[in-house]
């Protein structure tokens, strides 16, 4: 006999937590399907089905494809920023060293899957989707050139390093270090980490050899 004083069970309803990795398999799916066939060719029906849901699942949380679209891709974003308490695990104390760690690390988010499928769609969406470029500037490389900067600041206040225009070289030192290893991971080439190593050891030195005091 079932005891009346205790609580119904739905039977089927989700709970909270089975919800939660539910929609994040369909911004997964999404994200992965707007890759393959680009945004204009992918539906929602097309999402759907892949993930045996209903459109009016899909349309009972987003008003539209691009809004769903949207959603996936700073969910992405999310997932590649490095709290600012990684970073300044990776303080060395030595600022070779620490900025090589830096660099590696943001090399090796982009040759994950997940980095890669981002990369990716921005390269291909960011016409259609500016804000989305903005975005992952803004929230996950941003904040890395503002902690290099700092470091930077500090070498300069300490006189390991020339006077120098920080922000500056902080940008320089991801488009030199990072920028030149990403880009050739996105065509398909990639490195293995001796090559990584090699190449982030080169390009740190040969920037810091450049703000060495006169």
């Amino acid at each position: 006999m079932t005891n009346a004083t205790s609580p119904r069970h739905r039977a089927g309803r989700p709970t909270r937590e089975q919800a939660e990795a539910r929609h994040g398999e369909l911004l997964d799916t999404a994200l992965e399907l707007f890759l393959q066939n680009g945004f204009q060719m992918t539906t929602v029906e097309m999402i759907a089905t892949r993930l045996g849901m209903t459109k009016r699942t899909v349309y009972a949380r987003y008003p539209d494809k691009a809004a769903l679209f949207l959603t996936a891709v700073q969910r992405a974003i999310e997932h590649r920023i490095v709290p600012r308490k990684v970073l300044e695990s990776l303080d060395r104390g030595d600022l070779a060293e620490t900025l090589e760690a830096i660099a590696r690390l943001r090399i090796n988010e982009v040759m994950t899957p997940e980095g890669l499928r981002l990369q990716h769609i921005i390269n291909i969406e960011s016409h259609r989707f500016p804000d989305i470029f903005s975005a992952n500037y803004e929230q996950s490389a941003k904040p890395v050139l503002e902690f290099v900067a700092d470091l930077l600041d500090r070498a300069v206040a300490a006189g390991r390093i020339a006077p120098t225009d920080t922000e500056s070289a902080a940008t320089a030192f991801m488009s030199m270090v990072v920028g030149g290893q990403v880009r050739s991971i996105v065509s398909g080439e990639t490195p293995t980490a001796e090559e990584v190593d090699r190449k982030v050891h080169f390009t740190v030195h040969l920037l810091l050899d450049g703000l060495q005091p006169r």
